[in-house]
Formats: structure tokens, sequence, C-alpha cells
């Protein structure tokens, strides 16, 4: 207990009132008149501190004691509740109250807790300068009596710590605030009873959460807590409703609890009474969601997945400050993401609605109730340089393992274009803002709780020897995992590698379920260790709908809980929902000892389920396990989600460029055809385009096209110069040089800020026969190619000009070719001819060589052999229009033929 007490030594007894705080300081500090000020000013703090403690927590009679000896500081502090031992907590940066006893152990030289049967003493020392010995460990005491077991599934650590933050910063309030106490209408006794329990119930769950696995983000715990505290704790929840209510007329300095804190803390105290009355546990991811109190949000706010993230995202704090953003989200608005952090989110907000944003924001913080949390809101954000950019916005919250309330908005940017600053039609369309392990049992399941996306520190020399133990072989098994996924594009043969790996080393056998944007989930793979084992098919393909009241292991993990560790393997017959049932028949097929069931989170989303088992009882899964196969999913998680979004990316590029294709028309004596094929290294649209119509004096005219650009940007140009030129040409029956000199005229005039090629041509039949002519006119574009029956091939290179969008003023000129029966005309984009390795005049050649070997081939087996020969791997899209003119009566006479060729992802 320190050094022992001098006869003498000054004290001072107080009864447990705020106001009396103030006096043990005052009181410290005159007895240590005389001592080295660093030290009297310490142990002053530290006494506020602990009379503080007092005052809210034991609420008996103080006697604080103080003396020097040698200049050493000696304080004591003695109340009459030795059964109201020191509360554990685990100190956030963030936290509004239990620093008292920290501040003691960071300050004192020594410290400690002594009781009796009728007193508890809280000491420490204050040296100056000169080292004291080590610091005494805190004496805590257990609630005693009868004791109960709590089941809590899937409790997310980061929200419990921030909610059970706030809810002792709201009774600090209460306690220290008698008016305010009053205005809630809080009688003393219901706020002592409500300040105890908040004690007991903290003490509870530490002690619960130091038993599991320290770098879980979700914890499913075993909690003992007396048996007799349903009433306390319905008492505890009523006065933090009552005091939410006075903080909401800014009647405390504290804040209201936002929705996710109120919702998680109803949750909680409704598991502990419930099940000490005889209830069933109901894990908090099948609690029904509020807006911005969404269960299935279990993984803690990390700034490195806003940093990673594909969409445009910004993170704010609570003081309106940006602390996280990512180069997507800067780069829409015309920033770097360095330059925006610490800034005020202000600046991305029109000047015109920053009043709105500022009044709503503080509205949320203030009442507690979101207006827009969890919506997509359409509003305008604020370039860099001062124009308006059209997004979607969607903002939610998060807690951070610091304690903080994190704001996460999401930029979705709108097809429509830019305004000005102030514009009505801007202002006009915009919305305010709310501101930018004990085992649980599930049934037969033992779940324990695992890993997240955001790690604590692990605590003990055990964990920690065995995490550097396992290093080598876990550093092999995830540089293989890594290798599988890059291998292949394919999203099912990729899952299927890497579980190849996983049961070579780590299970007998695995499986993967995805869930797809209806919330259905659809079993993609499963491996085994034994290539020999049946698996039926009907193990695969779609399982049942993910819905909010599905029970059992992989539903929960689907909605965002574990990775949970099964030891006991319930029969099939005991499945609580149509996903667990499927669940359980491939265990009992299979064959299962113990299970790991990992969720891919891409950020805030499950995307399905990792399953990994073992079917000896020999080497059980076991929560040693849960750190490395949580990492593990993480990874597939972010292979899974890529390479979607590539797929998803190739499927957009292509639904696009099919929609810009046109339909040949159909014309007697002519055969044509077309093909399309995008590059096979990007999954962006392209600027190539090809198009054929007939003329009103019912010529042919022909387009091929390529404006200079691979992505978004460029399909849209093109499709503003292809309708352009569709309508010179119609109105304007002109020569195809006279054509091509308008649309250049046209894009000069609207200045769309890019450049093309293109070949105008228009095919006139004389009389009804099979002769043809081809009067055409080029911009800067690959000359057509026309090849004879007989094999003979040239290029049509007199009718060459200057690219559309360099100078309109420059003369264009018009050539005009025959075109012989069943000869070839063949446009086509450079993607056909082009190749980094080689000079363009050899691709040239090789066409034209192969179009003479081909000469006499249908038409469509023309472009088919083209588009094989010289589109595998191609880097560049490939569009090809050809055309013959046929004898009439002739086999293949009108026929037309069009393609979009993709290959399979």
């Amino acid at each position: 207990m320190g050094s022992p007490i001098p006869p003498g030594a000054p004290s001072r007894r107080l009864a447990p009132v705020a106001r009396n705080v103030a006096v043990a300081r005052r009181f410290v500090r005159s007895v240590l008149d005389g001592v080295a000020p660093e030290v009297a000013d310490t142990a002053e703090l530290l006494a506020g501190e602990l009379m503080t403690n007092v005052v809210i927590h034991a609420r008996t009679e103080a006697e604080v004691r103080v003396w020097a000896v040698d200049g050493r500081a000696q304080v004591r502090v003695t109340d009459h509740r030795p059964e109201c031992g020191l509360v554990p907590h685990d100190r956030h940066t963030y936290a509004c109250t239990g620093r008292g006893l920290e501040l003691v152990e960071e300050l004192a030289t020594g410290h400690g807790v002594h009781s009796t049967e009728d007193r508890k003493t809280v000491w420490f020392e204050v040296w100056p300068r000169t080292p004291g010995p080590p610091a005494s460990a805190w004496e805590t005491l257990a609630p005693s009596g009868r004791m109960a077991t709590v089941t809590l599934n899937d409790v997310p650590y980061a929200l419990y710590w921030a909610a059970q933050q706030h809810w002792e910063g709201l009774l600090r309030e209460l306690f220290l605030a008698p008016a305010a106490a009053g205005h809630a209408q809080v009688p003393p006794a219901d706020l002592a009873t409500a300040q105890d329990t908040s004690n007991m119930i903290c003490a509870c769950m530490t002690a619960a959460v130091q038993q599991e696995t320290p770098d879980s983000s979700t914890l499913s715990l075993l909690v003992a807590f007396p048996a007799d505290t349903a009433p306390d704790v319905t008492a505890l929840s009523t006065v933090l409703d009552l005091g939410d209510e006075t903080a909401q007329q800014a009647s405390l300095l504290t804040l209201p609890a936002l929705p996710q804190l109120r919702a998680f803390r109803h949750w909680l105290f409704d598991e502990i009474t419930g099940q000490l009355s005889g209830g069933h546990p109901t894990a908090w991811t099948m609690t029904p969601g509020t807006p911005g109190a969404t269960p299935t949000d279990l993984a803690p706010w990390d700034a490195s997945e806003v940093e990673a993230a594909n969409v445009p995202t910004v993170a704010a704090d609570d003081r309106n400050r940006v602390i996280a953003v990512n180069s997507a989200a800067a780069g829409l608005l015309g920033w770097q993401a360095h330059d925006l952090l610490e800034q005020r989110l202000t600046v991305l907000i029109p000047e015109h609605l920053r009043s709105r944003h500022l009044s709503a924001f503080s509205s949320l913080l203030l009442t507690g109730e979101p207006r827009i949390l969890g919506r997509s809101v359409p509003v305008r954000a604020l370039h860099r340089d001062g124009r308006l950019v059209p997004v979607r916005l969607s903002v939610q919250t998060q807690e951070a393992v610091d304690g903080r309330t994190v704001f996460v908005a999401q930029l979705y940017a709108t097809t429509a274009a830019p305004t000005a600053p102030g514009s009505a039609s801007g202002a006009a369309q915009d919305a305010s803002s709310d501101g930018a392990s004990g085992a649980a049992h599930d049934g037969g399941y033992a779940t324990r709780p695992a890993p997240g996306p955001v790690h604590l520190p692990v605590t003990t020399k055990k964990a920690r020897r065995a995490r550097i133990d396992r290093a080598a072989p876990e550093l092999s098994l995830f540089a293989e995992a890594g290798r599988a996924l890059a291998s292949t594009l394919d999203l099912n043969e990729r899952l299927r590698r890497v579980c190849r790996v996983l049961t070579q080393q780590l299970a007998d056998w695995c499986a993967v379920d995805l869930i797809d944007e209806h919330q259905q989930v659809e079993r993609v793979c499963i491996v085994h260790r034994d290539p020999r084992a049946p698996i039926a098919a009907g193990h695969f393909g779609a399982l049942a709908p993910l819905s909010g009241t599905a029970s059992g292991s992989l539903p929960r993990v689907l909605r965002g809980a574990g990775p949970l560790l099964i030891d006991i393997v319930p029969p099939a017959g005991q499945a609580r929902s149509p996903l667990d049932a499927r669940q359980l028949e491939l265990l009992e097929q299979l064959g299962g000892d113990s299970a790991l069931i990992a969720p891919l989170r891409v950020q805030r989303d499950v995307i399905g389920a990792l399953t990994l088992v073992r079917t000896s009882d020999e080497r059980p899964f076991t929560k040693d396990d849960i750190p490395l196969v949580a990492e593990l999913a993480r990874s597939l998680a972010v292979g899974v989600d890529n390479a979607r979004l590539h797929q998803h990316t190739h499927t957009n590029a292509e639904q696009l460029q099919r929609a810009l294709l046109p339909e040949l028309p159909r014309t007697e004596h002519l055969e044509l055809a077309a093909r399309y094929l995008p590059s096979s290294t990007t999954a962006e649209v392209g600027g190539d385009w090809y198009d054929a119509f007939t003329l009103p004096n019912g010529d042919t005219a022909l387009v091929i096209g390529d404006v200079t650009g691979h992505d978004l940007q460029a399909a849209v140009f093109m499709s503003t110069l292809r309708n352009m030129l569709r309508g010179i040409a119609v109105t304007h029956p002109e020569p195809p040089s006279d054509v091509l000199h308008r649309l250049d005229l046209a894009h000069h005039t609207l200045a769309l800020r890019t450049t093309a090629t293109c070949i105008y041509a228009v095919l006139k039949n004389h009389g009804s026969g099979p002769e043809h002519s081809l009067h055409h006119s080029s911009a800067g574009h690959p000359p057509p190619l026309l090849t004879s029956s007989d094999g003979h091939s040239r290029y049509l290179d007199t009718a060459g000009g200057l690219l559309i969008g360099l100078d309109p003023a420059l003369p264009r000129h018009t050539a005009h070719t025959p075109l012989p029966p069943d000869s070839t005309l063949l446009l086509y984009t450079d993607g056909l001819i082009e190749r980094r390795t080689e000079p363009l005049d050899h691709g040239m050649t090789r066409l034209r060589r192969h179009a003479a070997r081909h000469a006499r081939d249908p038409l469509h087996t023309f472009c088919d052999d083209l588009v094989i020969e010289y589109g595998t791997d191609n880097t560049d899209d490939i569009a090809l229009l050809a055309l013959r003119p046929t004898p009439p009566g002739a086999p293949g006479s009108a026929q037309v033929t069009t393609a979009l060729q993709s290959r399979p992802r």
C-alpha cells in the first residue's frame, strides 16, 4: 500500500458531492505547499480524479489523506464501498470517461488499491525526477453472488466500445449535473442504480472479451452476469433513454447517441434481460436494421479501405473534417488526395448549400436523428475549378477502433453535364445532407470469434510465440494462394485454384459461396483433397436466398459475422433454415469434424463465404487458426471483387458497344458483313465504329471510323460523330468529301476536344445489274482494301485527308472506284493491322495477301477468318465492314451478317 502513513498525516473527510472534487484538489495543494511544483501539480490533478470516482461510483463519504516525505507526495483516497471494485477499461483515444485511473498509471511513480471489509483505499505516490519503483497493478473485483451466462453472438467490437463510451459519458453528465438529471426526471436512486449497473456490465464484458481472439472484428461471447441483475439493466436502459432525450434538448455537454449506437445499446440490454429471464439469444446480425444502424455493418472503419475503394469515397469525422479520401474521389473533384486531408468538408460543397449542410450535420449530432443516412441522394459537388459535378451521395456511419464515429460518403458520378457554380439548374436539384472466445452456441454450433479487417494488438506471450512459429508456413500459403488468385481472370477457375491450394495445406475440403446483387446465394466451388471423393452435382448452383430471418452459421456469416469456428457439427436434421440445411447436407456427405466459415468482405459489403473443413478429429480447427483463415478470406474477397469488377466492366462495355452497332441494310445485289472485336487487354469500351444505311436516293452509305482514346469518353464522342454524320449524309446528299467537311466543321463548332479518323463512302448502283461504283473520302483513316474475285488486291489510297478535328478549312477529295461483281471491299480500323513490334507497312502487306488468298470464300467466312487471324490477343479494338457486289440470283445475294465478337471472361 505504498509508504506507511506517518502519525498525524493531514486528512479531510468529504461528502460525495460534485463540488467536493475541487475541495479535495485545494486540500492536496495546501498540504503540499513547498514541494516541487511539478510534484504538487501532478498530485493535485490525480487526487481530483480519484475524488471524482468516489462521487460517481462509490457515493460514500471519502477521506483524503496527504503527506510528503523527502519531496515525495503521498495521497490516499478512501471510500466505504469495498464491494465496488475498480472497473477495467479498454481506454480509447476518443473516450470521454474512464481516464482517471489511466492518468494515475501514466503520471504516478507508484499506485494501487487496498480493500478491507468496510473500506477501499486507492493510493499513489509522486516522486520528483528520480525513478521510482515499478507501478503496482490495480486490484479489480469480480461481481459476487450467483452468476448466469448470457450468449452474445456477432458483437462488432468497435460498435460495442463506442456505445459503451457514449453511455458512460451520458451517465457522468447526468450525475455531475443535478439540474440536468432533474430535467430528465431521473430520481437519484435510479441514477445510482444505473451507474452501478453500467460498471457491472463493463466489468463483465471486459472479462469476457479478454478471453477472446484479440484481433477479431466480431466477438461471439459467453458473458457471466449476476443472475438477478435484469431489473437493474432495465433501469439503466430507461435512464439512458431519458438522458438521450435530455441531450437532444442541448441540456448536457454530451451529445445524444447516433442511431447505430442507440440501436446496439438496446440490443445488448435486451439480450441481457431477455436471456436472464429464460429467453433465447438473437445475434446482432439478426436484428432488424434502422437508418444508420444496419446490423451487417460489423467491421471497424479502416482508412486503408477508403483509399483502396474503387468507388469515389470520402470519410469525415464529427468535426466535419476530411480524414480519408481515395484518389477516385479526389480526381473526380479536381484535387490531389493528400491536399484534401484535414480540410473542412465544405470545400467540396457548393457555396449556396454550405449553410444547409452545416445545419443538417449539426442537427444529426445534436439530435441523433438521421435524414439521409443510408439513402442515395442526388446532389452537386464542388469541383476545385468551380464547376458543379452532379453525383449521387450515399452516407453511412462507421465506428473506428479508437472510439470515433466516422461518416463515410460514397460519390457516384451521374451522366449529367457539370454546371457552372450558382446556376439555377444546379441549385434546384441539390439536397441537404446529414453531413456527409468462450464458445457461443447457435443451435448445435459452437462458434468463436475471428478477425476482421482491423487488428488489435496481440497481448499474450503465447499468442506472440504462436505467430512467430507459424510465420514461415503462413507466408508460403499466402504466396501460393496469391499466385492462384492472379493466374486467371475467370472467376470460377480462380476460386478452384485457390481452394486446391487450401486443401493441400490447410483443410481436407473447402467450398465457396457467393452472393449476387439479388441476394441469391450460389455455391460456385467445392474442392476436396481427395480427387476421388464424390461430390454430387446438386450441391452446386443456386442455394436459398439470403433472408433477414435465416438462422445457422452460414447465414450469419453471409450477414457479416465471423469467421465462425464450428467444433460441434449437428446432423442435417437440425438445420435452422434452408441455407443452413444445404450447408449441413454438404457436411454430412463429405464429412467434417470441425470447420471454419469466414465472410468474404469487401469494405462494408459481404460478397460470400469461405468454408474450410477438416474431417479428422486428430487435428481439428482451433481458435488459433482463426487469424490465418480471416486473412486468407480477405485476400480471396479482394480477388473475387476484382474478377467481378473486370467481368462487370467487360459486360457493360460490350453491351454499350453492341447498342451502338447498327443494323446493316438489306440491298439487292449487295452482300454486307460486319464484325466488332473488343480489345483482349482492356475492359473499356472503345471509339471504333462502323455504319451502313440507305440514303433517300437509294444509294448505300458506308462508314468506318475511330475516335482517339479508349474509354467511355471516346465512346461518347464516337456516338456523337456517328449521329452527326448520319444526319449530314441524309439531309445533304453531297459528295463524300463535302459530307466530311460538314462533319469536321460541326465537330469544330461544338468543340468536342478530340480527333477521329473516318472513311465515308457512297455505293452507287448503275442500272439493275451488279455494276457498282464507290465514291469515297478519307479523314486520316487506313485506306479501304479492294480484292477482285481472281485474288488481285489493292488499297484505295487516293482520297486521303486530315483527321476530323484538326483543321476544317483544308480541302478534302472524293475518289471514284468501280466495284466488279464478286469483288470484296474491306473497310477496317487500325487494330486489324497495327502491331507494336513491326512497321505499319508490314501489317498492311500481310492483310492484302490474306485477302487475296481468301477472295473466293463466302463473305461471312472471309470476315471470321480475319478476326481469328488478326484478333488473337489484340491490344486494340477491331471493327470490320465488308461488302461484295453479287450477280442477280447468286447465292448470298442481299445477305447481311453482323456480329459482336467476344471472348469468354
